[in-house]
């Protein structure tokens, strides 16, 4: 519903969007949605270096202080109001008496998503080509050199690399323009089955490498004395950036959550996934790398040119190859489907859009911003220097850093802030319905005092933290 006052567009509270068939799709959605990536290298190799053991508890630690709360925030305040991210925070600042600036969170998680979903569906457009790569035994028998300048020589082909960009973003606008329920759910109700099967397909696989005993070590040692302020300081971003909080996709998934479900064992169900999700990763992975006496530690690489020299030289590997790229597109897509959502829901609330329209706009709109990334790995890299840290592929890193070190965490802070201070308590409660007067007193604590200070503290060593590794 939409009334005109003064030539600005009002969206009324009542303005109801589809809904999840049950708690369950949303759970599916939002787990897909975490899992991303990053789960398949980044966490793994932050837990190796870390402590193993150590990094792990720290890292739960920071997810009971940190990513649970906010995320129950998040998605108390889309069920709320029902509505996009800009119009949720509109409407429920509207309700509270608060200032409608506090509809700038909305804006900053969409103009956030579009950011990241520009460079992530090029990097995903990479995983895609790359399960074509392995099928037709490019890595089969090949020298770690051979699989390096592949790799090299593709990413600098803008050409083909816009391919790649391109197919994989009709893949994720097919699936938005289709709606909550039979585009999103249907996808998440087959993917993330899928992505759970093929990734326990390959811990089994890599069981019998020959390297799971030191996979297993690398993982789990518990080791204390790694625990540096730095790491610490990593298991607290990875417990918050690992749940795509900050970013408008968890808001929006949550404004199609029944009523009657419960934000805060959905909540629960979707952290311990994205965690096991992690963690089996690395038991699928680093035993292979150990396995052929490779590098763990080689970060983003370890994807594109590490695990192919260990697919090309092991018995059966171009289908194991295969099928780990697959599993990393299904990761992919499933976390670029709740990127686009929030700008499309956006688009069809307040502008009257249909939804086949603002998925093709909001998709269109991403791959061309993702055409300055794919320019970044080509002749069109430039060197900059950037809160400290010299880089040297241009828009690629400029989006990667902005939306990791500035506006992620600060969506955070301030989603916290709202939700912990200008929603009344008789509504937090009204949503949350905890069943206890201390579990709601608890999740108030936190995200009033303890997750915006912790965050914030993670802002500031993002920002600023160079100057005390210099």
């Amino acid at each position: 519903m939409f009334i005109k006052n003064r030539g600005k567009v009002v969206v009324h509270v009542n303005y109801v969007h589809a809904q999840w068939s049950s708690r369950w799709a949303f759970v599916l959605a939002a787990t897909g949605s975490a899992v991303g990536l990053g789960n398949i290298w980044k966490f793994p190799y932050m837990v190796g270096q870390g402590g193993g053991g150590a990094f792990v508890l720290v890292y739960l630690v920071c997810i009971v202080l940190i990513g649970i709360p906010i995320m129950m925030s998040e998605v108390l305040l889309g069920r709320r109001a029902r509505l996009s991210p800009v119009n949720t925070m509109r409407v429920l600042a509207q309700q509270e008496g608060a200032s409608p600036g506090w509809q700038f969170v909305g804006w900053l998680g969409m103009a956030t998503g579009f950011l990241i979903l520009s460079f992530y569906g090029v990097v995903a457009g990479w995983t895609l080509a790359y399960v074509f790569h392995s099928a037709s035994g490019a890595f089969a028998m090949e020298n770690p050199q051979h699989i390096k300048a592949l790799f090299g020589a593709f990413v600098t082909d803008p050409q083909r690399v816009l391919v790649w960009h391109t197919l994989f973003m009709a893949m994720t606008t097919l699936i938005v323009a289709r709606g909550v329920q039979a585009g999103l759910e249907k996808a998440v109700k087959v993917m993330m089955p899928v992505l759970f099967i093929l990734l326990l397909a390959l811990v089994f696989y890599s069981m019998g490498s020959g390297g799971f005993d030191e996979g297993w070590e690398f993982l789990f040692k518990t080791d204390f004395d790694k625990l540096t302020p730095a790491v610490i300081l990593g298991a607290m971003g990875q417990a918050f950036f690992s749940l795509s909080l900050g970013m408008g996709a968890i808001m929006i998934y949550g404004s199609y959550l029944p009523q009657r479900s419960s934000i805060g064992g959905s909540t629960f169900l979707i952290v311990i996934a994205d965690t096991v999700v992690a963690l089996l990763a690395g038991l699928a992975v680093f035993p292979i790398v150990f396995a052929n006496g490779l590098e763990p530690a080689a970060g983003p690489p370890l994807i594109f040119e590490t695990l192919p020299i260990a697919f090309g030289q092991m018995p059966g590997g171009t289908f194991w190859g295969t099928l780990f790229f697959v599993l990393l597109v299904f990761a992919a897509w499933t976390s670029a489907i709740s990127l686009i959502e929030p700008a499309v829901a956006w688009l069809t609330e307040t502008r009257g859009v249909r939804r086949v329209l603002a998925a093709v706009l909001t998709g269109g709109f991403a791959w061309l911003l993702g055409m300055l990334t794919i320019m970044s790995f080509s002749d069109w890299a430039f060197s900059f220097r950037f809160l400290g840290v010299e880089k040297t592929h241009g828009f690629f890193d400029i989006f990667e850093l902005l939306t990791t070190n500035i506006t992620l965490p600060l969506g955070g802070i301030l989603i916290a802030l709202f939700a912990g201070w200008t929603i009344r308590r008789s509504h937090s409660q009204e949503e949350l319905k905890l069943g206890s007067l201390a579990g709601f007193e608890i999740w108030l604590f936190l995200t009033r005092f303890v997750s915006p200070v912790m965050v914030g503290m993670l802002l500031l060593y993002l920002l600023f933290g160079h100057y005390l590794n210099a």
